[in-house]
């Protein structure tokens, strides 16, 4: 077992190793996007709207960018991200002629997805502290958010990928579920704004899990309930989407 996770661990550094020959260039649009959120957003737009829930807009929608940036870097890495690396790279063939078997490099995946995903959530973190929009009790809790987020949008990606025939409809999946899922998981309005059945869609959003778990944090409210809560619901998602994930994925890597 410990040499599994050990396996596992290298195919995810093997991803690191590449990321980081142009670190600059892959983490510029994490600092650049939600700065520019917050100021066509926040100060531009949020000047016409005095407050939402009691808050100015700029500081109800600060934590959702957090969560949403989480989302997009775990889906694209896992989804054309994956491909490449399956379908044009071979990367995985090459891999498997090593000790590194197919449960590895699955494994290795999410860690990877999980680390980018709580990096980057850091990293918009750092961004809304350097604005002076957020409470910082519990900033350090925002890594562990993107982590969750990106381990459960990694398997949507990889779910993805095991169903798409070819890069181009990796679009149909975007347009259909990521995009929706960024619009109405409560980043820019809280969702009981929203019909009561659209509610029940959003509760199944990981997407709305980590923009909870993103607000309690930032806001310093209500932390220890809201993790509880909503942390244990993106918990149990993120496990059915990753046992989803493993089942699609594993015959491919054969194929």
């Amino acid at each position: 077992m410990p040499e599994f996770f050990v396996l596992s661990w290298r195919v995810a550094m093997r991803h690191w190793a590449i990321y980081k020959k142009d670190f600059f260039a892959n983490i510029l649009p994490t600092l650049i996007d939600p700065a520019l959120f917050v100021m066509v957003f926040g100060y531009w737009l949020g000047a016409h709207i005095t407050q939402l829930n009691g808050r100015p807009y700029l500081t109800y929608m600060a934590p959702g960018i957090a969560a949403s940036t989480a989302l997009f870097t775990a889906y694209f890495e896992s989804s054309y991200g994956f491909y490449v690396r399956l379908v044009y790279e071979n990367i995985f063939k090459a891999v498997m002629t090593t000790p590194i078997g197919p449960h590895e490099i699955i494994t290795g995946e999410f860690i990877w997805v999980a680390l980018k995903g709580a990096i980057m959530a850091g990293l918009v973190g750092v961004v809304l502290f350097a604005f002076g929009i957020i409470k910082v009790e519990y900033i350090w809790l925002l890594p562990i958010m993107g982590g969750l987020v990106g381990l459960a949008c990694g398997a949507i990606g990889l779910i993805a990928t095991g169903y798409v025939r070819n890069m181009n409809q990796f679009q149909t999946v975007y347009a259909l579920l990521i995009s929706p899922m960024f619009f109405i998981s409560g980043v820019f309005y809280p969702i009981d704004q929203m019909p009561r059945a659209l509610q029940y869609v959003c509760y199944l959003s990981p997407l709305y899990h980590g923009v909870r778990l993103s607000q309690s944090a930032l806001w310093a409210e209500d932390v220890l309930r809201d993790w509880l809560i909503h942390g244990a619901s993106l918990i149990a998602l993120t496990a059915i989407l990753m046992l989803w994930a493993w089942r699609r994925i594993y015959p491919k890597l054969y194929s």
